[in-house]
């Protein structure tokens, strides 16, 4: 292939942040996936049954299940929502992030957005992001860190002050039962991990967004998408979303327990919402950033040469269609030049209203969205039962 020959999807580096690595690898041996993603639902199923299912089962064992304890298992919110739900979503993120960034990345050269002179680095970066992903070192460390933080997990339960199906505690010591020791040296850890391992995924998305950014790229500020023909980068956003999805419900799992057994109010955490909403927003937001000086230096060169040209055409139009007009001549009708003007004054609209950022507003909205979904069925907290029920029977009477 000569070095300026414009690359096809197919021919440049598959790229995706998930189908590698140790744990993908040991997954594909253990026959619970399979080549690129297929099969999530066997890693989904795994994941419960180690990490729920022995809690379920120790806790019926030593009568934490029901009752007997001021938490017990059954009504603690934040575990069911951690491994039931968040810890699904977290594998299942796999799938949905391989398809569509690999979209995105296709878009770099079936667009032909990279410069000819910068196609070969185009596919180093993609190489060198594969291997960084496949790294059995930085999985390791990850590893090490989820398991070496277990023991702060019961410090934070511990925050609630009384017993719980995992653990009592006396005069500030803790005592673990069988199920909290499952709880703190298995099932957090392994979330732990699998979390851990998705912020490393997202920081090489970041390397490598930030790689490309700085490629001579060949933006088109008459692009109707109005982002120099780099919307599809929105793609990424929608990517990532059940990855984000994941924290938010472990946020709202978190805070339902502390308003059912410390007395809390959701008030109370309108900051921490607040806070942890705009970190998961940035994340997924914040290295389309790095586009930003490409996209502002298209739009700067583009107007000047646009305007003048769109000058010319308009005064050429003007001369050659006063005459006509001012003498009510029919041969104004249906000439092209009326469609032609029409245009120019189109894409002129389109060049002027170029955004610095690649991304559509909606799909911001909709990352907003699923962000606050979670932590919209805690705002039932703030009205007594007896009052929710009382509107309940005047709206079906």
């Amino acid at each position: 292939m000569e070095k300026n020959e414009i690359l096809t999807a197919p021919e440049q580096p598959d790229f995706s942040l998930v189908a590698g690595g140790p744990l993908y690898q040991l997954l594909l041996r253990a026959g619970l996936v399979q080549p690129p993603m297929a099969l999530l639902q066997r890693p989904i199923i795994a994941a419960a049954l180690i990490t729920w299912l022995p809690l379920a089962l120790l806790t019926m064992l030593d009568g934490g299940f029901l009752g007997g304890v001021s938490v017990p298992f059954l009504y603690d919110v934040d575990v069911h929502v951690r491994f039931l739900i968040a810890l699904p979503l977290l594998i299942g993120a796999e799938l949905i992030v391989h398809s569509r960034l690999r979209v995105v990345i296709a878009q770099f050269t079936l667009g032909n957005l990279i410069a000819p002179e910068d196609r070969r680095s185009f596919e180093n970066i993609i190489s060198w992001a594969n291997r960084l992903r496949d790294s059995v070192t930085v999985e390791i460390l990850l590893l090490v860190v989820a398991f070496a933080a277990s023991y702060s997990v019961s410090l934070s339960q511990a925050s609630l002050g009384i017993a719980s199906w995992y653990a009592t505690i006396t005069h500030d010591a803790i005592s673990f039962t069988w199920a909290g020791y499952w709880y703190v040296f298995v099932s957090m850890p392994i979330f732990r991990f699998i979390l851990l391992r998705w912020y490393f995924r997202i920081f090489i998305w970041y390397l490598f967004l930030f790689r490309v950014s700085r490629l001579r790229l060949q933006l088109e500020p008459l692009h109707p998408d109005e982002a120099g023909g780099l919307e599809f980068l929105s793609f990424s956003i929608d990517a990532i979303a059940p990855v984000l999805l994941a924290q938010s419900a472990c946020l709202a799992g978190i805070i339902a327990d502390q308003i059912f057994y410390a007395g809390a109010t959701l008030p109370d955490f309108k900051i921490l919402i607040g806070s942890v909403a705009a970190f998961l927003i940035l994340l997924a937001v914040l290295p389309l950033g790095f586009f930003a000086p490409q996209m502002a230096a298209a739009k700067r060169a583009a107007l000047p040469k646009y305007g003048a040209f769109a000058a010319r055409y308009a005064r050429e139009f003007r001369q050659k269609w006063w005459h006509v007009s001012q003498t009510r001549d029919k041969g104004l009708l249906g000439s092209a030049d009326i469609q032609s003007l029409a245009d120019l004054a189109g894409g002129y609209a389109v060049a002027r209203d170029m955004r610095l950022l690649p991304f559509a507003w909606d799909a911001l909205a909709r990352l907003v969205i699923l962000i606050a979904l979670p932590l919209l069925p805690l705002t039932l907290t703030m009205f007594p039962f007896e009052m929710m029920m009382e509107q309940l029977l005047k709206f079906l009477i």
